[in-house]
């Protein structure tokens, strides 16, 4: 990783986090592995006060503290970023192989932009999940911020960075670009994400209340009414694969 390097970085990682402590070294280790070349550094944003999470943090890895909420935490992170372009990525997320290269190549033909999704389950009913999200991802050019985000900076700043709403940061911000007509690159390679919330909540469930919480919001719902919907849960270990 290259946090350190007085060479500016081609990529700003922004990894807002709450208690992944003993799971971020493996994230970590899995950037090193695709940078391929990439001059690339990583700040983690912590939400916990006692910053949890930044005690297992190597030397050459940025750690900050902001209020708890992914909105604010990212948009702390991207305060402090050197990078023209801005990579929003979740804890429990892995990128593609191809994944830096292929954030390089969509910048030079749009604004912002993200991967498709898969999750990482055997179980046939999340693979078709999965495919479903991408698919109305890319009919709606409003990816979500599982799907790793990435957007150049200076966009960034001009939109105002995430919203002030406690849930659909992501959503908010991609609606935003889409009103001011600015291009959004959807990457057909998939990013990984860990199963963990739906194993949790139950798949039926989970699905069910984030449909009906995004078609609130569609309606005019504000998203601090229906914050009660959803209820983060804590982190268990980040399933890799290899």
């Amino acid at each position: 990783m290259t946090s350190l390097d007085p060479a500016l970085p081609e990529l700003s990682i922004i990894i807002p986090a709450l208690h992944e402590g003993p799971h971020i070294r493996s994230l970590l280790d899995h950037l090193t592995t695709i940078a391929k070349g990439t001059a690339y550094e990583v700040l983690v944003v912590d939400g916990d006060p006692g910053g949890s999470t930044l005690q297992y943090l190597p030397p050459d890895v940025q750690g900050l503290l902001a209020p708890v909420g992914r909105g604010p935490q990212m948009n702390t992170g991207a305060n402090f970023a050197q990078a023209p372009t801005l990579l929003f990525l979740h804890a429990d997320t892995l990128l593609p192989d191809r994944a830096f290269q292929q954030i390089q190549r969509a910048m030079k033909i749009a604004e912002a932009g993200a991967f498709d999704l898969d999750i990482n389950s055997p179980r046939p009913v999340l693979k078709w999940m999965s495919r479903l999200a991408s698919l109305r991802s890319r009919l709606t050019r409003i990816p979500y911020g599982d799907q790793a985000i990435f957007i150049h900076r200076s966009t960034f700043k001009a939109m105002g960075g995430f919203p002030d709403i406690p849930i659909l940061e992501d959503v908010a911000l991609m609606q935003r670009l889409k009103q001011h007509q600015i291009p959004i690159s959807i990457v057909r390679d998939r990013v990984l994400v860990s199963p963990r919330r739906w194993e949790q909540e139950g798949i039926i469930h989970c699905t069910l209340r984030n449909w009906l919480i995004l078609g609130l919001y569609t309606l005019g719902v504000s998203p601090h009414r229906l914050l009660h919907w959803y209820r983060p849960q804590p982190s268990p270990k980040l399933g890799l694969k290899n």
